[in-house]
């Protein structure tokens, strides 16, 4: 995918690279894209670039962007590489992270390579879809792009985890309490280290089924048996998405910078293999729209969907785990369901202000609280389907040959999560809700001052 330009980076509809048409079904196409992940490589016989350009009578913004094949070798009779195209690569980014993907920067009909276009300047490419409708076409794609690369911060902070939970085992420093060996402990006995870890294993366990969850969305939308059924899931779908997108990935840097923490001053080193982690997580809160752009599409766009239909049937959906929560016999799950109720409380609240803000006059208060509101979501959702598992794991310990140990662990993580992060939730209300004139009252000098 090339959207990016100098200029145009979340701004998509700045973009100023251009699509001249030859008269024959094919285009030119002039301009240059940044931060274009394996933009260039050998690893295959072709590359194909679906490239975001603007038509000679484009109207301005992202109306008029349309959306272009163009392949490093355009195709010969037979459908083999054959001539090559002017695009080039013609610089690498040196990244924080992710340096085993090359990040290019790649030049559209600067006259490199003229053997394709007939000897002239001009990369030549073909329309995918109807002209200025490019954006469109291209987030069938980005959708699914967010998805994954939500997965990407699940990933990246379960490998996180997995190395600090068998470094913690190894390391020996001070005595815990309650150790009563010779010589130092591991660090895994002690309550903060044990802290930490337990804060990485239940977010990425949220994290993961939040994911899991979309992409089920997303195959229900298109394979459900009903009409009904399929709209209910693509809505779902669409709610869920800037939240599995966002959320996963701020929550992969959390867990890779507790996993530096865990390693200490091993961990700031690179020799350690933590730090890694950590800088590999960082881009995916950045690219395939910045988590401040999923927030604002949350706030904006989803919540206010069939007059907020969506997220009240999620909500619903909520409140009756709080219930079979609070019906259990398990003290463990009264609790859980406690602590998800009160959040739920919230979360309703802040979706209901949100809404109303933006059907009257306070569309900039509620992009203020968008940020905020995209934690929360995240935080309760994560926790109720963590919920959801503990009531499974609790029903299925009862079950002869069960894996008690496994089981028992899904409860406590539940509970730690309904402890540790819903018990936060209520206090966050007000940051949603404060609207935005204390963002705006200071002016630029006095900021900087």
């Amino acid at each position: 995918m090339n959207l990016t330009e100098p200029q145009a980076g979340s701004d998509v509809g700045a973009l100023t690279a251009r699509a001249e048409p030859e008269g024959d079904g094919s285009y030119r196409i002039f301009g240059q894209k940044i931060y274009i992940t394996w933009g260039e490589h050998p690893m295959a016989a072709n590359i194909v670039h679906l490239v975001l350009a603007r038509l000679p009578d484009a109207p301005p913004g992202s109306r008029g962007i349309s959306l272009f094949l163009v392949p490093k070798f355009v195709p010969d009779a037979a459908g083999n590489p054959g001539a090559r195209n002017d695009v080039t690569c013609i610089g690498l980014e040196h990244k924080m992270g992710i340096h085993a993907s090359p990040t290019c920067t790649m030049a559209y009909g600067e006259g490199v390579h003229t053997g394709a276009g007939g000897g002239r300047p001009g990369a030549i490419g073909w329309m995918v879809g109807e002209p200025n409708k490019g954006l469109a076409a291209m987030f069938t794609m980005m959708n699914s792009a967010r998805l994954n690369v939500g997965l990407q911060g699940v990933a990246v902070g379960d490998a996180a985890f997995q190395k600090a939970h068998d470094y913690a085992q190894e390391r020996r420093q001070g005595r815990a309490e309650g150790w009563t060996e010779a010589g130092p402990s591991p660090i895994f006995h002690h309550a903060d280290v044990r802290r930490m870890l337990m804060t990485m294993k239940a977010k990425v366990a949220a994290a993961r089924t939040i994911c899991h969850m979309t992409a089920v969305a997303a195959d229900l939308a298109r394979t459900a048996t009903s009409a009904e059924a399929r709209e209910l899931a693509r809505a779902r779908e669409e709610l869920l998405t800037p939240i599995a997108k966002g959320w996963s990935t701020d929550t992969g840097v959390e867990i890779a910078s507790l996993g530096v923490q865990i390693h200490g001053g091993m961990g700031f080193v690179e020799d350690g293999g933590a730090a890694q982690f950590y800088r590999d997580a960082r881009i995916a809160a950045i690219y395939e729209g910045t988590n401040g752009i999923q927030a604002i599409d949350l706030v904006s766009r989803k919540l206010p969907m069939e007059g907020g239909g969506p997220v009240r049937t999620l909500i619903g959906e909520m409140r009756e785990t709080v219930a079979a929560c609070a019906t259990s016999r398990s003290e463990a799950l009264k609790l859980i369901g406690g602590r998800l109720s009160a959040a739920v409380d919230v979360f309703e609240e802040a979706a209901d202000w949100l809404i109303r803000a933006q059907s009257g006059n306070q569309k900039r208060d509620a992009l203020a609280g968008a940020t905020p509101f995209l934690k929360i979501a995240g935080d309760v959702t994560g926790g109720w389907t963590l919920a959801k598992g503990a009531l499974l794991a609790n029903d299925r310990l009862a079950t002869p040959g069960a894996d008690v140990a496994w089981l028992t662990a899904r409860l406590s993580l539940a509970g730690f999560f309904a402890e540790n992060v819903l018990s936060q939730v209520p206090g966050q209300l007000a940051g949603i809700t404060a609207g935005a004139d204390q963002l705006f009252e200071p002016d630029i000098e006095a900021l900087a001052g």
